[in-house]
């Protein structure tokens, strides 16, 4: 395999940013805070260099990060129901920071972790600890993550994860994407997502229920302008302010468990930038910035509603909870393993 060149700089609060480039001028920025990814400089068909990743002015943002831009999300990604799971019997209560459930980790989500950083011949290795009864989950959770960038403009995560004890693991990254470089919302983007089914939500965003999305605003299994979808007058989007919903990923009986295959694709027409997304994981959440209004970004100035996308390969919001609760459970001698891909080419 190629090496790919890899840089770093000491920001004025600290943390180690680094970049991994390719040679079709593609700059990936990350950050030893969450694991976080910063930046990604990628071409338009004209061969015009700009960011598709949403983020902060600078790295104070980041201390807080509360959108959780561009973060390596865990113990547990998306939402638990009332911040409380049953666990070999016992009660688990974890840190409740959205209204009454559990988000993205907690108060001190693995976004906003300092993490340790190796830099090897394909990319960078980050590995963190999370000590028992952080976030009130149980067990010490060693996890170790992999970004590499190759020539093809994929941008490779690899993430493995083991234990001392019982504990729900669910991780993802929370890149906010805008393929267009910030120039407008996500509107005019192409989305597909290969998937049959969607999860309901309630007003808590937990879901409720697993439903066809045939016939639907949430069928994307066929290319579709986000923008007309984010009119519609369904119900699910007035709970959430738009997408805020998990997919429950296609599986062919064929395929072995685990699999990575590609599951998602978006297109920007004006730019030619076309993102695609393969994963291992059984569901992506589909997040459309509802509540990004406000939030004071790139070259200083705010974010609205919708500037930017999230596609977040994880296993199902408050899934431990739910009937299939074993597998999202580590348990020790065994390893957590999950692979995402996102690629950025461009359409002519």
């Amino acid at each position: 395999m190629i090496q790919l060149p890899v840089s770093s700089t000491k920001t004025a609060t600290g943390e180690i940013l680094y970049t991994l480039r390719n040679a079709s001028d593609m700059r990936v920025v990350i950050s030893n805070r969450g694991g976080t990814l910063i930046s990604w400089h990628a071409p338009d068909r004209y061969g015009r260099i700009a960011d598709v990743l949403l983020g902060y002015p600078d790295t104070k943002g980041y201390v807080t990060n509360l959108p959780f831009f561009g973060g390596l999300i865990g113990r547990w990604a998306n939402r638990i129901a009332d911040g409380h799971f049953m666990l070999d019997g016992a009660d688990f209560l974890v840190d409740r920071n959205n209204g009454t459930n559990h988000l993205h980790g907690g108060d001190a989500g693995f976004h906003l972790a300092l993490w340790d950083v190796h830099v090897d011949n394909n990319g960078l290795r980050l590995r963190h600890t999370s000590k028992d009864g952080e976030a009130g989950f149980p067990g010490n959770l060693q996890v170790e993550v992999r970004y590499r960038l190759d020539e093809e403009g994929e941008l490779t995560i690899d993430y493995q994860a083991i234990t001392d004890a019982p504990t729900p693991v669910n991780l993802t990254s929370h890149a906010y994407f805008n393929l267009n470089g910030g120039c407008s919302d996500i509107s005019d983007h192409m989305l597909s997502i290969d998937a049959d089914y969607f999860l309901k939500v309630d007003q808590r965003l937990i879901p409720t229920e697993r439903a066809e999305v045939a016939g639907s605003t949430f069928d994307f299994r066929q290319p579709s302008l986000i923008g007309p979808r984010l009119a519609s007058s369904d119900a699910q989007l007035g709970l959430a302010g738009g997408f805020d919903h998990c997919y429950c990923l296609h599986w062919n009986e064929g395929m072995m468990h685990g699999a990575l295959r590609e599951v998602a694709q978006v297109y920007d027409p004006g730019s030619g930038r076309a993102l695609t997304v393969a994963t291992t994981e059984t569901g992506l959440q589909f997040y459309s910035g509802n509540f990004l209004d406000g939030v004071v970004g790139r070259g200083a100035q705010p974010y609205a509603v919708h500037d930017g996308f999230c596609l977040e390969a994880q296993a199902f919001p408050d899934q431990i909870n739910g009937p299939d609760a074993e597998a999202v459970i580590l348990r020790p001698g065994q390893i957590y393993r999950q692979t995402t891909v996102y690629r950025l080419s461009v359409r002519d």
